[in-house]
């Protein structure tokens, strides 16, 4: 191996390990070194614009996400980046045009499908929302088992459109993919709730808040569970709970 080929090895496996530490700081700091030393710029420029929008730092990291696009014009893992990036700050257009970027050129890429899908939710474009969801359900369920965040989606998307069957069933698909979602158990439960069966729903949400203890939402709708089901103390704990995993800051993903 080359002496340059080395050092750049050593940098990204020196920052790896801070990323797994959670050490964001130091991280950014190894990969912004790796920079001057790696041929793939591209790759290192994407991966420190991940760990400056954990950060918090999201002019930084979309400006290096789009030197990682110019730096290989027919990637698309700095599109997709840069398209969550937009979507979590509510620049829906811009997400869907990066979204759209990378469908073009890599049509069977189903998280990008995904991420279409509820890009279009959230521009209230319901019937193409609906085509978007239906077309990663086509991408992941059987070639992609492991893969319930479209199950997810598209069951909140039925949620808050009082489809509650439709909701349910989606749920628990995604809860039977990834069990260990505490997200998955909790829509399962929380669609059983508005379906008007609490007595199913409480081990779905019990299930949420033991996965995540710091779920408030889940420990709030476990407390109307304990209400309505006539158990005043565990309501009462509950709502306890909620209070105090609220205060808490939920990390970026």
């Amino acid at each position: 191996m080359r002496l340059g080929a080395a050092e750049c090895a050593d940098q990204l496996v020196a920052a790896q390990r801070f990323f797994s530490a959670q050490s964001y700081t130091a991280a950014a700091a190894a990969f912004e070194d790796a920079l001057p030393l790696c041929p793939a710029r591209g790759a290192v420029l994407i991966s420190l614009a991940q760990v400056q929008y954990l950060l918090g730092d999201d002019a930084a990291s979309e400006k290096n996400l789009k030197a990682a696009i110019a730096a290989d014009p027919q990637g698309t893992q700095a599109r997709y980046a840069l398209g969550r990036i937009y979507y979590q700050q509510k620049r829906y257009s811009d997400a869907e045009a990066k979204f759209r970027e990378v469908i073009q050129k890599e049509p069977l890429n189903y998280r990008a499908w995904d991420n279409l899908a509820i890009t279009l939710d959230a521009l209230r474009r319901d019937d193409e929302a609906i085509r978007a969801f239906m077309r990663t359900l086509d991408l992941v369920k059987t070639d992609h088992p492991d893969y319930d965040w479209a199950y997810a989606n598209f069951a909140e998307f039925f949620l808050r459109r009082d489809e509650l069957e439709k909701a349910f069933q989606l749920a628990a698909e995604a809860a039977q993919r990834n069990p260990h979602s505490a997200r998955n158990a909790f829509l399962t439960g929380n669609a059983l709730v508005k379906l008007g069966k609490e007595d199913k729903s409480e081990r779905w949400l019990k299930r949420a808040v033991e996965l995540d203890p710091d779920y408030a939402e889940a420990h709030y709708v476990l407390a109307r569970v304990y209400k309505k089901l006539g158990r005043a103390e565990e309501a009462k704990r509950q709502l306890e709970e909620f209070q105090e995993a609220r205060q808490k800051p939920r990390a970026r993903r």
